[in-house]
């Protein structure tokens, strides 16, 4: 039999609708609180109970809403956020008029609001049945409050997760929010069983700038050692902007947990900008590392479509080049801003790995910095220097070599140890890096051409990015069909299989929109050679070798961190030095 066409009703329209936007309880979080936001609150208060499963409130002091008002905001696509004349023009969080009415489909939705100078209204909501309006009692703002969330699909409850997970995730919702929004105030608490509940995060608005109430909102957010070992962005560029804070490579993470990324203040998550964030750091860091950053994109609206899934979490750009390169370009710079400077955890570390019985956890002590107790078969020696000049500089002044390979130096406030052999060989890995920047990338031709045969998608995605594959020595011209011939390498590279180099680039334009491949592998050689250049361990350096080292170091970006992203050196204040010693 033929299938007959029928038109769905609009409670099955609406349920499918909430399929796509609230897939589970933080998604309801995420569309309650972004309304919040929208309508100008300062203050957002979000209560859960078992998870979200039970019960989601969101009450804000926004301006708040007409008893008129309250049908049509339960109705589908009707929003105050936009006329729908133009939807690449987008500055409000929402837009498309569908939280509310997917919420109210499969839950049971109370919305309750007041405007300035007129009577607070409430109207309910159950699995798409519409009750009447009554008057209520608020003094101002608006108060959601969603209770049995999915009761109306109950198939959508057998994929949620445990009552701890989906808490994890709403908190992780708020917070994201609460950075995107320094200036207002937001407060998550667990009312599970009734009563006031425990306040799960709490987060007071911040005054001031946005650089400056960005500080104070990470701070609360992710810790006063994030705000510590970072540095502050603001870089412009082609009408693009780009703010945050990007953390120092020694402060690196495990995981990418600590990436943030938001669009003109929308949190996002979108592979090209996480691209350029681990393209920015790629030569900082080792591959088993991830950089914490919080990194906000602003652009103008009509140069980006949040248009792109009901969820807004993806966008697309009119010009995404110019916004990977920006956000590439903006850390590197603050990054070498930043110059000699490693984070204050490397020294945290290495005061527990002193304490008896402790053990360093992290990757700076326990891979970079050991120490081998007198006594044994082969201790190595130790040479002291007269106390010299330069106590006063960031580095101090070099005081003595140990186990030949680490420096002790004395400062005005404490001491400096170094890895001789890891602090140099990023010294001359930068200056082998300005050496190719000014005299460009050495291409050798090929005796005979090698021909790469592509489909043609592939294809014309390799020739667009052949001007800029060609400045790092590597050219490709078309070859007629979908084959391109590969005519020059980088030098520097040696003898490559350049079919599977063109491989790799085309899978990384896939991925990323861009590639940076070849650009890393020349900087891996240049990394290979500046090992191979570098003062050994095992060495032993004269006073005046010790001191030339450290002021380099002063004077060089990244010299705080070795090509791998450990520590090249390690600061100790003398306060935490003399408290080892039950000194203070």
């Amino acid at each position: 039999m033929r299938p007959v066409i029928r038109q769905l009703d609009e409670a099955a329209i609406n349920r499918i609708a909430a399929g796509e936007v609230v897939e589970r309880p933080a998604s309801a979080v995420k569309e309650l609180v972004e309304n919040a936001l929208d309508a100008g609150a300062t203050r957002i208060a979000v209560d859960y109970a078992d998870g979200g499963k039970v019960l989601i409130r969101v009450a804000d002091d926004g301006c708040g809403m007409t008893g008129e008002d309250l049908p049509l905001a339960l109705s589908r696509h009707a929003t105050s956020k936009i006329d729908g004349t133009d939807l690449l023009n987008i500055d409000s969080f929402g837009f498309r008029g569908e939280a509310l009415p997917s919420l109210g489909a499969v839950g049971r939705l109370t919305l309750t609001s007041r405007v300035a100078g007129q009577e607070a209204a409430t109207l309910t909501v159950a699995g798409g049945r519409m009750g009447e309006v009554r008057p209520a009692a608020l003094t101002r703002g608006t108060v959601v409050e969603l209770r049995d969330l999915f009761y109306a699909t109950p198939a959508r409850l057998k994929f949620l997760r445990t009552d701890r997970a989906e808490a994890q995730a709403i908190a992780d919702v708020v917070r994201r929010l609460a950075m995107a929004e320094p200036g207002v105030g937001f407060t998550l608490r667990d009312v599970t069983g009734g009563g006031e509940g425990r306040v799960m995060f709490r987060a007071d608005a911040v005054p001031g700038g946005y650089i400056d109430a960005l500080r104070g909102r990470l701070g609360s957010v992710l810790g006063a050692e994030f705000i510590d070992n970072a540095v502050a962005l603001d870089h412009a560029r082609d009408g693009l902007r780009l703010l945050g804070f990007a953390a120092l490579p020694t402060y690196s993470r495990g995981s990418s947990v600590t990436q943030f990324v938001f669009v003109n203040g929308r949190p996002v998550l979108d592979r090209m900008l996480l691209g350029a964030l681990r393209a920015a750091y790629h030569d900082v860091l080792g591959r088993d590392r991830h950089p914490a950053a919080v990194l906000n994109l602003i652009v103008d609206p009509d140069r980006v479509d949040v248009n792109v899934h009901p969820a807004k979490s993806e966008v697309r750009f009119r010009e995404p080049d110019l916004a990977r390169g920006l956000i590439i370009s903006g850390l590197r710079g603050a990054l070498s801003g930043a110059g000699h400077r490693a984070s204050s955890t490397v020294a945290t570390e290495t005061l527990a790995a002193f304490r008896p019985g402790a053990r360093a956890s992290g990757p700076a002590i326990a891979r970079n910095f050991t120490f081998q107790a007198p006594g044994f078969a082969e201790a190595p020696s130790a040479r002291l220097e007269p106390e010299g000049d330069g106590q006063d500089r960031p580095l101090g002044a070099a005081r003595a070599q140990v186990h030949e390979n680490y420096i002790i130096a004395q400062t005005a406030t404490g001491m400096v140890i170094v890895d001789q052999h890891a602090a140099h060989e990023r010294l001359v890995y930068e200056r082998l890096k300005r050496q190719m920047a000014g005299a460009g990338v050495a291409a050798q031709a090929l005796l005979i051409p090698e021909i790469v045969d592509l489909s043609p998608g592939d294809c014309a995605r390799l020739l667009e990015a052949a001007p800029d594959l060609a400045v790092l020595g590597l050219v490709v011209e078309p070859f007629g069909g979908s084959a391109v011939a590969v005519r020059e390498t980088p030098a520097v590279l040696g003898v490559v299989d350049a079919a599977a180099l063109i491989r790799d680039v085309l899978d990384e334009l896939a991925d990323q929109g861009a590639s940076g491949l070849v650009q890393a592998r020349i900087e891996a050689v240049l990394s290979r050679m500046a090992c191979h250049g570098s003062v050994r361990s095992g060495r032993q350096m004269r006073a005046d070798e010790m001191n030339a080292l450290l002021r380099e170091m002063e004077e060089t970006p990244h010299s705080g961190q070795c090509n791998h992203g450990r520590p090249t050196y390690v600061e100790l204040q003398l306060q935490d030095i003399e408290r080892l010693f039950g000194r203070r």
